[in-house]
């Protein structure tokens, strides 16, 4: 129905032209051979492009059925393929030789722009070649010519069915791959919001035992903390709490409406990096820029993200090489660089260190594990806030994980 539209305002377009210029040039239109028939046709062309226009414009608002829609692009090709060969009729004198340039320009359009079913397009054929062979009979030309045209009337009209085919198999296998697209984009869909559902309910379940396995640890140790079974009991409940806490917050930075305030940045790192040395021996340097900067930001999971920087940064280097923290800015972009000089990221690893459960994760210099899950957390958590965290590294220089984020209004 929106090719009949197209096709049709464009016809009514050029006929308007064509009238206007008879309007116009009346003297000089009227010279052109078979003039009288020609306006006659002009006029079949405006009447029926405004018909097909109305009827179009009806049948996509309407939403008409399959079968109506169907007769409508019938008649509509029959309607244009006739228009087409009776203009090029009259302008060769009513010799069909000189028409088959237009009746390719109607096969062209017709096998193009529709998708018409093999019984609907056999009588389209019938219809225009029987056409064809009729004016050629009528017309008044030596028999041998007659012949010729008879011959050249079939071969269109098995050209036309033919490419007609070809455009038909060609859609309808494009129509096919788009609706095999569109139904595993909801199987993809519904199995990624199982995911999270099955995800969210399972971490948040083993969250109940696991509490109640650290506290009975943390009383046990009260009692002997020099107990190496009790302790290792504390530390195993605290990693899987960790790694529970990741699989929560996976789902969680999958929704993508977070809250922002403006955030001093000098006082806010201050407070981050005073909490990591009171609780380490290790030496983390901070390099704030002179004026200060504000960012818009949600606190909480900026912390986060930063938190897990450091975590890395003590993890993957030795305990006498320090932990920079730099600020800068360039226009309305902060940049806040998280820097150590440990072992580095292997190059053909670094593509892989933001995927989910990456197989970039290594252990740590100490045998410390990792799901592979803080740096994808990290990247989603940066990209809801429009930014980009960034990761250079070289082996055994150190590595530098860069946030890009706007600075508050």
């Amino acid at each position: 129905m929106r090719s009949i539209k197209i096709i049709s305002y464009f016809l009514l377009a050029l006929s308007c032209i064509v009238r206007l210029l008879r309007i116009l040039f009346p003297v000089h239109t009227s010279l052109i051979k078979g003039a009288d028939q020609l306006s006659v046709n002009n006029w079949l062309q405006i009447i029926g492009s405004i018909t097909f226009l109305v009827i179009s414009n009806y049948a996509i608002k309407k939403k008409l059925s399959l079968r109506k829609k169907k007769v409508i692009t019938l008649v509509f090709v029959t309607y244009m393929l006739t228009m087409a060969f009776n203009i090029s009729y009259i302008i060769s004198l009513y010799n069909t030789k000189n028409t088959l340039f237009m009746f390719l320009v109607g096969i062209v359009v017709a096998s193009l722009f529709f998708t018409i079913e093999f019984k609907q397009m056999k009588f389209i054929v019938i219809y225009i070649v029987a056409v064809y062979l009729m004016a050629t009979f009528i017309s008044e030309i030596p028999i041998q010519e007659k012949l010729v045209n008879f011959i050249a009337g079939i071969i269109l009209g098995l050209i036309l069915l033919s490419f007609s085919r070809y455009s038909y198999y060609f859609k309808s296998n494009h129509f096919i791959q788009i609706k095999d697209l569109e139904e595993k984009n909801k199987k993809i869909l519904i199995l990624n919001n199982q995911k999270s559902e099955i995800l969210s309910f399972v971490a948040h379940d083993l969250r109940a035992p696991l509490n109640n396995i650290d506290a009975l640890s943390q009383f046990l140790l009260l009692e002997d903390s020099k107990n190496t079974e009790i302790n290792m009991i504390s530390s195993s409940a605290l990693q899987a709490k960790n790694i529970i806490n990741d699989l929560i917050e996976v789902v969680k930075t999958e929704q993508t409406d977070i809250s922002k305030e403006s955030i001093p940045l000098k006082p806010y790192l201050n407070k981050i990096i005073d909490r990591w040395t009171s609780n380490t021996t290790r030496k983390i340097e901070f390099i704030p820029q002179e004026n200060d900067l504000n960012l818009s930001a949600n606190a909480s999971k900026l912390e986060r993200v930063i938190d897990n920087l450091i975590s890395n940064a003590l993890k993957f280097s030795n305990s006498d090489k320090p932990i920079r923290i730099a600020v800068g800015s360039t226009n309305d972009t902060i940049l806040i660089n998280v820097i150590d000089f440990g072992i580095g990221i292997p190059a053909e690893l670094q593509p892989y260190v933001f995927d989910q459960f990456s197989k970039a994760g290594r252990k740590g210099l100490k045998g410390e594990n990792s799901l592979g899950l803080g740096l994808h957390i990290s990247h989603k958590i940066i990209e809801q806030h429009k930014g980009e965290l960034l990761v250079s590294s070289k082996e055994n220089e150190g590595t530098t994980f860069t946030i890009k984020l706007p600075a508050s209004a």
